[in-house]
């Protein structure tokens, strides 16, 4: 499998930058390890971010709402440092007049979206097709994946893996077809929505 870089807009390269220099987006409760960092914070490996709403929808209904950059401390690259050089990650929004920045995000999704990485690149020296990683919001299912976008539709060829921590049912980090993983995800929610209707 070939990962294909997603290459951002310089909009939103520049939006990340500009909140980089910021002292009020620093101040953000999710940028303290980027406070006092010692070297440069790079931002790195940035991935379109799709947001799924609604049930039943399929991956062709995933609208993109902006771009998420990863930020290292120095000029460490991910594939080959530990998690700990990826300080936090900062996302950007789409406007009518390009890109703005949205905030900076920490916790576990942070270090589970750089294992996800890790698997895709390894994924890809073992497989000669091509894939865009992306990542995936899911909001009514509590869910985010790294998405591995294939350029031609089928019904097992994009990829999902769910990041930690994952709905319950779902194993984070397992490679998922995305038909498969959403199924899921979708009888999952079937009984909810039924005792909500009932209450």
């Amino acid at each position: 499998m070939t990962m294909q870089t997603p290459q951002p807009p310089p909009s939103a390269l520049r939006a990340v930058l500009a909140a980089l220099d910021s002292e009020a987006a620093l101040c953000q409760p999710a940028a303290g390890a980027l406070r006092g960092a010692a070297g440069p914070l790079l931002p790195s490996h940035p991935l379109a971010v799709h947001v799924l709403e609604g049930p039943g929808g399929g991956l062709a209904g995933a609208r993109r709402t902006g771009w998420r950059f990863l930020i290292k401390r120095g000029s460490a690259t991910l594939s080959a440092e530990p998690a700990a050089e990826v300080a936090a990650a900062a996302e950007v929004i789409e406007t009518a007049d390009g890109h703005a920045f949205s905030h900076f995000t920490a916790g576990p999704y942070l270090d589970s979206t750089v294992r996800a990485l890790r698997q895709a690149w390894q994924l890809a020296q073992s497989s000669r097709s091509r894939h865009q990683p992306r990542l995936l919001s899911m909001p009514g299912h509590y869910a985010t994946a790294l998405w591995l976008h294939h350029p031609e539709p089928g019904p097992t060829t994009d990829l999902l893996i769910p990041l930690a921590p994952a709905p319950c049912g779902v194993t984070a980090h397992r490679v998922y077809p995305a038909v498969e993983l959403l199924a899921m995800l979708e009888r999952a929610a079937v009984p909810a929505r039924l005792t909500a209707g009932i209450s």
